[in-house]
């Protein structure tokens, strides 16, 4: 089972937030709140904050611009993974990974599931890497932001999480554009 290596030193991760919302202003984005008010009870270091409007290539630039920034080593967005044809965030955040995690997503739909029935259907939240930097996709309610830090990315963005965590695979991350 998961625990804590009490042996090891927690490592900040420093992490942006982009809420995505035609309608949303930071004096009013509940769910980013939720999202900073969590990472930072955690210890890691807020990088940057943003809102953007559902526009698929807006959000990609954005995206693209954190990933090539070295001060973020974890993009968290919110807003815009439903169903609507304004939904396109889930689109962009694809159009950017290099590397997709699958499993993301099946974790997120169980502790949904777990919480709010068979609605969780139509959330598609979702992650992956790009540019040695971690992205994550999630709904814009601040209940599903609060189970997705609470349940998956507190622990896999703890250093000292076992049996494994992101944190300790970040150097890892673009070993590939290394390689000769």
């Amino acid at each position: 089972m998961t625990r804590i290596d009490d042996s090891k030193v927690f490592v900040p991760v420093r992490i942006a937030i982009l809420t995505v919302s035609d309608t949303r202003s930071l004096d009013d984005d509940r769910s980013g709140d939720t999202l900073v008010a969590r990472l930072e009870k955690a210890g890691h270091v807020l990088a940057a904050r943003d809102i953007v409007t559902d526009d698929r290539d807006n959000i990609a630039s954005i995206l693209r611009t954190w990933c090539e920034d070295d001060s973020v080593d974890v993009i968290i967005s919110t807003g815009g993974t439903g169903l609507t044809g304004r939904d396109v965030t889930v689109e962009a955040h694809r159009d950017v990974y290099g590397k997709e995690i699958e499993a993301f997503g099946t974790v997120f739909t169980h502790v949904s599931l777990a919480k709010i029935g068979t609605s969780a259907v139509q959330s598609r939240a979702c992650g992956g890497v790009s540019n040695g930097t971690y992205l994550f996709a999630l709904p814009g309610s601040p209940g599903a932001c609060k189970d997705a830090w609470d349940e998956i990315l507190e622990p896999q963005l703890d250093y000292r999480h076992r049996p494994c965590n992101f944190v300790e695979i970040m150097p890892r991350l673009d070993e590939h554009m290394r390689r000769k």
